[in-house]
């Protein structure tokens, strides 16, 4: 019999479930690594592995050679651009899908629920048909991050009531929102010229096709602090997911964690957003495939969807380029046409083997 005070032994099942994380993360890890490699080499102008490798090698100072200046040019001025905001905006739309739903402690919220994708939208579109300028070609997405930040200021104070906020009046606020903004957006396109619809049209079908060093740094300093502080809330997105009561007498200021992550997921979603259109399904679908492969714990989930979209987003990227060649597909439509029919498989197999989603 062992001593009263001596300590519990671990859980073989948490046990488990923590080594899978780190299988999972390494994994994922790696698959970013040659994705990104493959996609900063692949396209018209191809580039063997090898001479990115050493290019790379070369301007960071660890050896390696340049190569001619059409290659660099290729490669620094297109290429890695391209890949590093690809990964820049599957982090955040990732992470972002995780903390909403663990947020609304529904496994189908995703930023697009609360408005900010449409909200985004609005301030984008509205800069185009109105040839708004005053921020030179930072005009539209400076409208975009500004109106999308707006939005979910908007739909929080209105669905606020009595100091608290209901999850159901905020998605319901925000499904509002969405129709009031999708209306909006449909009158500017009514009055738009033909030139302005089709950069609208580019624009709300999300692509990267626009990528520069200048949009990177306007993302950088946004995804990089939002991805710093999600994970710090893991441990008290746990104690929520035990319901709303439970968590307060746990200590958890359920109200004040909602304001904090919503202006997280908020600052994420249109920073991305602002740069790259409208992408779905990264932020429904990433989540959910790793909740399924590691259980529902937020201290894995939340940096491993943001790990999870960054693959997701560069490998769809360099198939929206390569597929069609030399067309380019829409990235924002190609995540769709992949994430539906996966969505429609994921509802089938919950209603099968827990009744439903509730």
């Amino acid at each position: 019999m062992e001593p009263p005070d001596s300590p519990p032994h671990p859980s073989p099942h948490k046990g488990a479930r923590r080594g899978a994380a780190y299988v999972l993360t390494i994994g994922l890890a790696g698959a970013l690594l040659l994705l990104c490699l493959l996609s900063a080499g692949l396209g018209a102008f191809d580039l063997p592995l090898g001479d990115v490798l050493a290019s790379v090698q070369h301007r960071i100072g660890l050896g390696g050679h340049p190569l001619d200046r059409a290659a660099e040019s290729v490669l620094w001025n297109i290429r890695l651009p391209r890949v590093v905001l690809a990964l820049l905006v599957g982090a955040s739309l990732g992470c972002a899908g995780a903390l909403m739903q663990g947020v609304f402690g529904n496994p189908l919220a995703e930023p697009g629920v609360i408005g900010i994708s449409s909200g985004a939208a609005v301030g984008a579109v509205g800069a185009i048909a109105l040839g708004l300028s005053f921020f030179g070609g930072w005009t539209v997405t400076v409208c975009a991050f500004v109106s999308g930040l707006g939005t979910v200021l908007l739909v929080y104070a209105v669905s606020r009531s009595g100091g608290r906020t209901e999850v159901v009046t905020l998605i319901l606020t925000g499904i509002a929102v969405n129709a009031f903004a999708g209306a909006t957006i449909g009158l500017f396109v009514f009055f738009a010229d033909n030139a302005q619809i089709t950069q609208i049209t580019f624009w709300q079908l999300g692509s990267l096709a626009q990528a520069t060093w200048p949009k990177v740094l306007a993302v950088l300093p946004f995804a990089v602090a939002g991805l710093i502080v999600a994970p710090l809330y893991a441990r008290r997105l746990d104690l929520l997911s035990l319901g709303e009561r439970p968590a307060r007498h746990l200590g958890v200021e359920v109200e004040r964690l909602r304001v904090v992550l919503i202006l997280v997921v908020a600052l994420l979603t249109a920073a991305a957003v602002a740069v790259s259109g409208i992408i779905t399904f990264v932020g429904l679908l990433v989540p959910h495939l790793l909740r399924m492969a590691n259980g529902p714990g937020h201290r894995f989930l939340v940096p491993g969807s943001a790990l999870g979209g960054a693959v997701v987003l560069v490998a769809g990227d360099l198939a929206a380029r390569t597929v069609a060649a030399p067309a380019e597909l829409p990235l924002g439509v190609l995540t769709a046409l992949f994430g539906s029919p996966f969505f429609f498989w994921l509802l089938r197999r919950t209603r099968r083997t827990q009744g439903g989603w509730a």
